[in-house]
């Protein structure tokens, strides 16, 4: 009797597609997988055709590793292994964190891209050859020529008066090595958000845009990555939203050189010069902030808020955009110049 009847189960189950195993009804192995409701089920919810998750949850997962890795760390060895007052010291400390904090953000842009999105890391815009350090020499000259533009115009105007040069910080530290320290903290910062807006933000957005073509998928994520860009400037001090606007556009302009050759060369050269010699070669504070005391030349800002920026330096004024669109006429005409065509194909994407 008890045969017969895990007979009849059995064969019920065959009929309607659900097994018997060792005297149990179980589901079979087809309604164990996500039932699909129309063309939705919960798998497509968090991955594309191509086994990835998507590219929203791609860009949002790095973006908290940007955010919360390097803070934590640098956080613990704050508080525990660097527990100095003395400057000298603080000055050592602030150059070993910087770098422990381009470390951390390195390593977990690989783990992203490798176990993540699937991709090598250099598919973000580091295939190192002669050519990426050729862009990246571009990029050093364009933003020194830049912030050149900024303090000469501003200078002609009566706008700002030089009122020391060779300042150091600490006082008692040679003009070089005391250079070291703001050189350090922009280059890890050019090198770090470029990675996230750029690299990581512009190639996943463009993924994950692609049904709408792919020109417009590219301009699209362009503008994202560069509001992303403005908006993380948004707690700096002196901040307002015309400077959030202002820096959105000058992401726009870092974005260009990305778009256009593929690589970060570019976009981080500009960067790191960009913010490097506003703020240590002519004394200007680099979006809000004034970076170390170590400068060039140190200045007093006494022009007009709309033109010099004020407080939050020429990122806020329209000295500042002046400097982006010349920034974009010159990036244009290098791409031109260097690699023949403006396409926008030379973007590592599936």
């Amino acid at each position: 009797m008890c045969r017969k009847f895990r007979q009849a189960v059995t064969e019920v189950g065959k009929a309607s597609g659900v097994g018997y195993n060792t005297g149990l009804v179980v589901q079979h192995n087809e309604l164990m997988r996500e039932a699909p409701v129309g063309d939705f089920s919960f798998r497509t919810l968090f991955f594309a055709t191509d086994h990835r998750l998507r590219a929203g949850y791609r860009v949002a997962i790095f973006f908290l590793l940007w955010g919360f890795g390097p803070a934590v760390v640098h956080s613990v060895l704050e508080r525990t292994l660097l527990r100095f007052d003395s400057p000298l010291w603080s000055w050592w400390q602030s150059v070993a964190l910087n770098l422990v904090r381009l470390g951390v953000i390195l390593l977990m842009a690989w783990w992203t891209a490798h176990i993540i999105d699937r991709r090598p890391l250099a598919d973000y815009g580091f295939h190192f050859s002669a050519a990426w350090w050729l862009d990246f020499g571009f990029g050093l000259l364009l933003g020194t020529a830049l912030m050149a533009l900024v303090f000469l115009i501003a200078w002609l105007a009566g706008w700002v008066s030089v009122v020391a040069t060779w300042r150091t910080d600490p006082p008692d530290m040679a003009f070089g090595l005391a250079f070291l320290a703001p050189f350090v903290l922009y280059l890890v910062v050019a090198i770090a958000e470029e990675l996230l807006t750029r690299g990581n933000q512009i190639v996943n957005l463009i993924e994950g845009l692609s049904p709408l073509g792919y020109v417009t998928a590219v301009f699209t994520a362009w503008i994202i990555s560069s509001i992303i860009f403005g908006l993380l400037h948004i707690f700096n001090p002196h901040v307002t939203w015309v400077s959030i606007t202002n820096l959105t556009l000058m992401g726009f302009m870092f974005g260009l050189g990305f778009v256009l050759t593929g690589e970060l060369a570019l976009p981080i050269g500009l960067h790191l010069t960009w913010n490097l010699v506003q703020g240590n070669f002519y004394g200007f504070p680099v979006s809000g902030k004034m970076q170390y005391g170590t400068t060039l030349v140190a200045i007093q800002d006494r022009g007009p808020l709309v033109w010099t920026g004020g407080a939050f330096g020429p990122e806020a004024g329209l000295l500042g955009i002046l400097a982006t669109v010349a920034g974009m006429v010159a990036i244009v005409a290098w791409v031109k110049w260097r690699y023949g065509d403006l396409s926008l194909r030379r973007l590592r994407v599936r």
